[in-house]
């Protein structure tokens, strides 16, 4: 369910009939939905641009169109325009967009993709890096492979003890060791090149 207060509507009203196309409304999406990076995309949309399987939130004087593959990342959203001095600005607050934290009782591999993706990737990706879980053992073992800027770094090691690991038996109850897989001798682009470090 999406909540489009009256003060947005009457917005989106006013740039549909400055735009004076038929059949025009509003489409809604989410990009790069369940990550750190999610975003909402709002652009106008007229029968010609809709795929054919977006649901409709019927407001008064248009239609909302809410991309498919987005609904359940956009399930809860508010949108809003609020009038200031200086202007409007329209809010879109959509609480399920990054994704949802596993449960305490979701299973330890659900678990750790939470914390790699939602903590873990997000600080790499300042030095070009990133990691990808390659396995989780039965016994709490985290195996990863490092990839972009983190593969060949040669801080890679401290990354993977000081910062990954800790992250991990803090955070992920169950975890009790994270080993790297990587082969650093094949990285083409080390943040800090071996032996520089």
């Amino acid at each position: 369910m999406i909540d489009i207060t009256e003060s947005a509507q009457s917005h989106f009203r006013k740039l549909i009939e400055r735009e004076s196309l038929p059949g025009i409304g509003v489409r809604l999406s989410a990009i790069h939905a369940g990550t750190p990076r999610a975003d909402v995309r709002l652009e106008f949309a007229g029968p010609d641009d809709l795929k054919g399987n977006e649901w409709a939130v019927d407001c008064e004087g248009f239609t909302l169109w809410v991309d498919a593959d987005s609904a359940t990342a956009l399930d809860g959203a508010h949108i809003d325009y609020e009038q200031k001095a200086t202007g409007g600005q329209l809010q879109i607050r959509a609480p399920r967009i990054k994704g949802v934290a596993p449960e305490t009782d979701a299973s330890l591999v659900e678990r750790v993709m939470w914390v790699v993706e939602q903590e873990i990737n997000p600080q790499l990706a300042m030095h070009r890096g990133n990691v990808r879980v390659e396995e989780v053992t039965a016994d709490g073992i985290v195996v990863l492979r490092f990839g972009g800027g983190c593969h060949g770094c040669g801080m890679a090691d401290v990354t993977l003890k000081q910062g990954i690991e800790k992250t991990l038996l803090e955070k992920v109850p169950g975890v009790v060791a994270v080993r790297d897989a990587t082969d650093h001798d094949t990285g083409e682009a080390p943040y800090a090149p071996r032996g520089q470090a």
